[in-house]
């Protein structure tokens, strides 16, 4: 193993409620960016700007598979300021210029706008809101494996954050339409509806930003297990003076070295493509199903509720029965939950929440368990190939996440155009869809999602890391590691 900074600390003290706190916060950026489109964006297109629904699939992912580029990018420069600096601060503080201007501005193509002028415009305003994105969230991916070390530890902190995320996907599910159909009645257009639905959530992304870009502050001053500034042993582990496309291409050679970082990617990319498309699908299943437009906000309530209530027993599950054994059984009851919700084929109706409940609770544990893995899987790899990839990784980790929520609307948006559906626009509004339609919505939120689910585990059969390989990562930094003290200057440029 390479040598620990000096000055480094590798505590495992627990952190303070507010670093948590502070931690924690972020999730109102993630899940807000990662909810708000994938639940509208593409309703947004077929039914406010009449893009075809096929060509609002292609739009939607085509501005997310950009992360596939991008985000390896954001990785690796991250570790590069990290390790001049010992902080990822300034990346995530760029997300909040960068973020809020043009996820308005997605939202803000101007009515009677040709519907090939209008998806052009939502793909560039769109894939510019998803680089300010990254900005904030490859960092922010990486900070558990900094700020606490032990398998547990990791599970309690996780399980913090996802208290926030389903708060958070619940403000924004049921927030966002809402703050969508007040701009309607205020000012009597979609486009003022959309317009205010982006402005409202864009304040929250900036606020949320600013409060979690001040953790490893907050955290250094708690004498967490955070790294020390930047000494000369440390930048000689990531060289600050090596290019991005030298990063970028270590962190794509670490998929390739690292087998329990491909095992829990695969298997996390391909739940997220059952997520994205049942969050995509829950308008149309309440716009054409249940016949409520404003049903969208009762079924992420149903959602979510139940996952607040379960996301700190998924991680007290998770140190009696492992991570590995609690992340199959939340998968298994999503996908047994999904495929029960075909029945609205035979019977349409609010009995759906009882299943809508189990899916949230499962959903709880899908986000906990794997992103308490993630820095497991970047601690191990630290100790057999030497640190200094942990944004790499999380670059990796962030583009799996969103390609996986994009494909998954694509996959909606491909059922869509197979079963016949029809587009509205602001001067022409569909007041029925045919059967074949309807059969292509409920489909896409039951059966796919559930077949998705049971292929996830696939991959996860070969994910090898168990408590006792991670408590050993965590004795040998504690081995390796000096005594706490002054650290060395930093490197003359």
């Amino acid at each position: 193993m390479r040598p620990v900074p000096p000055g480094a600390t590798r505590r495992t003290r627990d952190l303070s409620l507010g670093v948590m706190a502070r931690y924690a916060t972020g999730e109102f950026v993630t899940s807000g960016f990662a909810a708000l489109p994938g639940l509208v964006l593409v309703f947004y297109l077929t039914d406010t700007l009449a893009v075809p629904a096929l060509l609002a699939g292609v739009v939607v992912t085509a501005a997310k598979v950009w992360d596939i580029i991008i985000d390896p990018i954001i990785g690796a420069y991250s570790d590069r300021e990290f390790a001049a600096t010992g902080s990822r601060r300034r990346l995530m503080t760029l997300a909040a210029v960068l973020l809020p201007v043009f996820f308005i501005l997605t939202f803000a193509v101007p009515p009677g706008t040709n519907p090939l002028i209008a998806s052009a415009w939502v793909f560039v305003a769109f894939v510019l809101a998803a680089t300010g994105f990254s900005f904030f969230q490859v960092p922010f991916n990486v900070l558990p494996a900094e700020l606490v070390s032990g398998y547990d530890a990791r599970s309690r902190l996780l399980s913090a954050r996802v208290v926030v995320l389903t708060a958070a996907i619940l403000l924004y599910g049921g927030g966002g339409p809402a703050l969508r159909s007040l701009g309607v009645d205020i000012f009597g257009t979609d486009f003022a509806g959309y317009l205010t639905m982006a402005v409202g959530s864009s304040v929250i992304f900036v606020v949320a930003i600013l409060i979690t870009s001040s953790v490893e502050k907050a955290a250094r001053g708690k004498a967490v297990a955070l790294p020390a500034p930047v000494s000369r042993a440390f930048t000689e582990l990531a060289p600050p003076r090596d290019s991005i496309a030298v990063q970028a291409r270590r962190g794509l050679r670490m998929l390739r070295s690292s087998q329990p970082f491909r095992a829990l990617l695969g298997t996390f990319f391909t739940q997220a493509l059952a997520t994205g498309g049942m969050l995509a699908g829950t308008q149309y299943i309440a716009t054409w199903v249940l016949h409520d437009t404003d049903a969208v906000t009762t079924l992420f309530i149903a959602l979510i509720l139940p996952a607040i209530i379960a996301a700190p027993l998924w991680g007290v599950a998770a140190r009696r029965f492992g991570k590995e054994r609690t992340y199959v059984a939340a998968t298994t009851l999503f996908g047994a939950a999904a495929l029960s919700l075909f029945a609205l084929l035979i019977v349409p109706g609010y009995w759906m929440v009882v299943p809508i409940g189990l899916v949230g609770i499962a959903y709880a544990g899908l986000q906990a368990l794997p992103l308490s893995m993630l820095p497991d899987v970047i601690a191990h790899d630290a100790r057999t190939n030497g640190p200094g990839r942990g944004g790499s990784f999380s670059g990796m980790w962030t583009a799996g996440e969103t390609t996986g929520l994009a494909f998954g609307t694509t996959i909606l948006a491909v059922m869509l155009a197979i079963s016949g559906y029809l587009e509205s626009s602001s001067a022409v509004t569909v007041q029925a869809q045919p059967p074949s339609a309807i059969f292509g919505i409920i489909l896409s939120f039951s059966v796919i999602p559930a077949s998705l689910m049971a292929i996830s585990l696939i991959p996860f059969g070969r994910y090898p890391l168990r408590k006792k390989d991670v408590d050993l990562d965590v004795a040998s930094d504690s081995s390796m590691a000096p005594p706490a003290g002054p650290t060395m200057p930093p490197p003359v440029a």
